[in-house]
């Protein structure tokens, strides 16, 4: 698809090449939502990490491990495709500001985003399924749960995300699921210190999820999604934020009493300082959307050091 012109949505200015045609591909890719990755990526190294960390002889399982990233990656840009069709054919993206949307932009037509939406979750499900058939077939019923709750996140007739628990999603899927999910996929058991990380990832994500809404809050107020920020308010969610990261902080330190060196992952906070001080000094609308990318770079720097430090250990 190209688009003769590249005109101002309100999503900030659409990828033109240099002839001011936009980009398919750069269309895709925007739409796609690549500053969420880490939240698929992140889950699974950690996981991946703390069964290294135990079988320091030998690599486990190296194959799973790939399957579950490739479940994790393509659940997450399966999300975002549903999201970006289900809110635009609500109207809910019509006056956003943030990240390009693809449906309310107008740029691709609802039809190829929920395509690719579904496309997504079918390669998420088929890496599932290789996981299943070498561990265990109860994962099928995880990876049909992580489904169903990817699409009604914002689609169906009455959307979670919608009502205010959008965070909780995001926290038991992108964090406990993801995270114990690869640890079993790769050595088939889960212990107690497994919950613990995985809950440090589950709040890193949901903290990327708070300033997404935290900026939203005027447009989800007027369409009538109320989000966890709407319902809170500004400055609770603000604080919310906060929280969140300090839970990320104290869960590091509960699992470095076991493995020592998890402790580097503290030194991704380095990274958190200039977005925690953007949104306690109030900033808001567009002023968030580089808050959104420094908070990814803060999920993505703390797991990846957290990860090398568990194996470290």
């Amino acid at each position: 698809m190209a688009i003769s012109r590249c005109t101002n949505t309100g999503y900030g200015t659409p990828p033109c090449d240099t002839e001011g045609v936009t980009s398919s591909l750069k269309v895709w890719i925007a739409g796609s939502r690549p500053k969420t990755l880490p939240a698929a990526i992140v889950p699974v190294a950690v996981g991946y990490a703390l069964v290294v960390a135990r079988h320091s002889d030998d690599l486990p399982n190296v194959v799973n491990a790939l399957l579950a990233l490739v479940v994790s990656l393509a659940l997450q840009v399966g999300v975002n495709f549903a999201n970006d069709y289900s809110d635009g054919v609500k109207g809910t993206d019509a006056r956003r500001v943030g990240p390009l949307r693809l449906v309310g932009s107008g740029l691709v037509a609802p039809a190829r985003v929920k395509r690719a939406a579904y496309v997504s979750l079918l390669v998420a499900a088929c890496a599932g399924l290789g996981i299943a058939a070498t561990t265990s077939w109860w994962l099928i019923l995880v990876g049909l749960a992580s489904i169903v709750a990817a699409w009604t996140y914002t689609g169906g007739p009455n959307p979670y995300g919608y009502l205010g628990f959008g965070e909780i999603f995001v926290f038991v899927f992108f964090g406990v699921v993801a995270t114990i999910g690869t640890t079993f996929a790769v050595s088939e058991r889960i212990e107690s210190l497994d919950v613990i990380a995985s809950c440090v990832v589950g709040a890193l994500a949901v903290a990327l999820l708070i300033v997404n809404n935290l900026r939203d809050i005027p447009t989800d107020a007027q369409s009538g999604k109320k989000t966890l920020a709407v319902r809170l308010g500004d400055t609770r969610t603000r604080l919310l934020y906060c929280l969140v990261l300090l839970l990320a902080v104290l869960g590091i330190v509960v699992v470095a009493l076991t493995f020592s060196w998890a402790s580097i992952g503290l030194v991704g906070f380095v990274f958190a300082v200039r977005p925690v001080a953007s949104v306690l000094r109030g900033a808001r609308g567009a002023e968030l959307i580089p808050v959104l990318g420094a908070t990814a770079r803060v999920q993505l720097f703390v797991g990846m050091l957290f990860a090398f430090g568990v194996v470290a250990s």
